[in-house]
């Protein structure tokens, strides 16, 4: 790739520049988030006025289509979202760029709303997967007099080659998360149904035992009684405790104080002492923060529904410039060499996946009978 003016210098702020544009694409998880950087970046890499990149749907327009260079106000006043029409669906049917020096004198155009901004000097490439066309990227009214040029045309091929690996990820992120709140919630279905439902129906067998037995043996009854008021207090919160732990997280006020709240309702709901110490000057990113929180709340489920434990620790802290949060439990443990330990029904696959999500590492020590402690580092 040579330069407008041709220097080693040039060149190399503009691969600089491009791998700036690309790492702040790949920190993005969300699609949408994608998109904006993308066409954010694209502009600001080739000088243009206009960027937008557009994603098509099943139904002739667009499922996403995100600009920049357009205000808020000026984009209510074009109207709704463009239809696949004129260069558009020229674009979407062909996998090679397109760069015009008038885009309003080819056959393809059929011109815009009264309030769309004047496009005169373009350039689009197709983002691809393979031969799957995701969407387009075009720019438009270079800044610089003369258009666009070649060197800007392997240029945004090479980003939307990039964008189009972005694209794609942040995709199979958010269907890996649609996937794993069906999996928690299917697995909540199941601890309701074998611990609050066998603590009902003991109540309800014990219940009718105490009917039976009122009349020739009352002292028995009343004894038979008891065992029902305990099978009710243990239902209901088995049932508190499901309930809270399908609610979503609220971090509004930040990880510290959602872990303290989680913490203390645990530690009512069940017979294990449950405890926490935590730096309160520990604040990492919002997403981070609910990667923390749902990691911790899985740890808990393990060490208070599978490992039976009597006390439960849970600590956060700065170490070395990264954030560490503990959650260690004195239970039944596991042997962690063992590959017939059955591990995935304690979640922890879905654990260090979401530690890599987020640039963390995932650490289990555990041993049978001796408890186990997972600890999240995360960097600060």
């Amino acid at each position: 790739m040579t330069t407008e003016n041709g220097g080693c210098g040039d060149q190399g702020a503009t691969l600089h520049a491009v791998s700036s544009a690309v790492l702040a694409v790949t920190r993005h998880l969300s699609v949408h988030e994608v998109l904006q950087v993308i066409v954010r970046a694209a502009a600001q890499l080739l000088d243009a006025r206009y960027a937008a990149l557009g994603v098509p749907d099943d139904e002739g327009s667009f499922a996403e289509f995100v600009v920049e260079g357009v205000t808020e106000e000026e984009w209510e006043r074009i109207g709704p979202l463009p239809r696949q029409h004129g260069m558009l669906a020229a674009m979407l049917k062909s996998d090679t760029p397109k760069r015009l020096g008038d885009i309003r004198r080819e056959p393809e155009f059929e011109g815009w709303p009264a309030a769309h901004p004047v496009l005169k000097d373009f350039l689009g490439v197709p983002i691809l997967d393979g031969e799957d066309v995701l969407g387009i990227v075009f720019l438009a009214n270079k800044r610089r007099p003369g258009g666009f040029t070649e060197d800007d045309e392997e240029l945004l091929t090479l980003f939307a080659a990039h964008a189009a690996i972005a694209i794609t990820n942040a995709r199979l992120y958010e269907r890996n998360r649609e996937l794993t709140v069906v999996a928690e919630r299917n697995r909540m279905a199941r601890e309701l149904h074998d611990a609050v439902a066998q603590k009902l129906f003991s109540l309800r067998l014990t219940a009718r035992t105490a009917a039976a037995l009122a009349e020739r043996d009352p002292a028995r009854a009343a004894r038979e009684l008891e065992e029902v008021e305990r099978l009710a207090a243990g239902a209901l919160n088995e049932l508190r405790a499901v309930i809270f732990e399908l609610r979503p997280a609220d971090l509004a006020d930040g990880l510290v104080p959602s872990l303290r709240k989680h913490v203390e309702v645990l530690d009512r709901a069940h017979e294990a002492n449950v405890r926490i110490t935590a730096d309160e000057a520990v604040v990492l990113p919002e997403e981070h923060e609910a990667v923390a929180f749902r990691i911790t709340q899985e740890a808990l489920y393990n060490a208070l529904r599978h490992a039976k434990a009597r006390t439960v620790r849970v600590s956060l802290a700065t170490e070395d410039g990264r954030a560490v949060l503990e959650v260690a439990d004195d239970g039944s443990g596991f042997d962690a060499s063992d590959a017939s330990e059955p591990q995935n029904g304690l979640g922890l696959a879905s654990m260090r996946e979401r530690a890599n999500s987020i640039g963390g590492e995932l650490t289990i020590e555990a041993r049978p009978g001796e408890g186990t402690t997972v600890r999240l580092e995360v960097p600060l």
